[in-house]
């Protein structure tokens, strides 16, 4: 994929995991699931930021949460990921973990007509997110080529 600013230059794999990063630092302060996140902002919109994601990676992560919200209108919901039970979750997993296991998953299913961001719009809207983001579940914690059998079967 090529940077919509600087044709010359490639999208990483390093400015999809800090849109990925960023996508659940967002959904976890607004209490949302990462689907509304992707979903409320355009894939015009997605594609400026992955190509600006080498420069906002060097910013604080709070205040880029913040213009999001503002810049795209996001609102707050009532899913909180980390209401979890006690007993089954002892520690819940970062943003940037997170972040990591849905930039494989798109990595690993990314289609040969599709570029970083159509992967992304169809990982994050495929109802194996809600399983991965039951952190209730083991699902998240297993390794990725797990994660992309499970994507490609339809379940665990």
């Amino acid at each position: 994929m090529k940077n919509k600013f600087f044709p010359d230059e490639q999208i990483t794999e390093n400015d999809l995991y800090f849109i990925c990063y960023m996508i659940e630092r967002v959904a976890r302060k607004l209490h949302q699931r990462n689907k509304y996140v992707v979903n409320a902002i355009s894939k015009d919109e997605w594609e400026r930021l992955i190509s600006l994601a080498n420069v906002l990676h060097c910013e604080n992560p709070l205040k880029i949460e913040e213009e999001w919200i503002e810049e795209y209108g996001l609102k707050k919901g009532d899913f909180d990921i980390t209401n979890v039970e006690n007993e089954l979750v002892s520690e819940i997993p970062s943003e940037t973990q997170i972040g990591k296991v849905y930039m494989r998953l798109i990595l690993a299913t990314l289609q040969p007509d599709e570029n970083y961001i159509d992967g992304m719009i169809r990982v994050y809207n495929d109802e194996l997110c809600e399983v991965i983001d039951n952190y209730n579940s083991s699902a998240y914690y297993e390794p990725s080529y797990v994660i992309t059998r499970a994507y490609h079967n339809g379940g665990f």
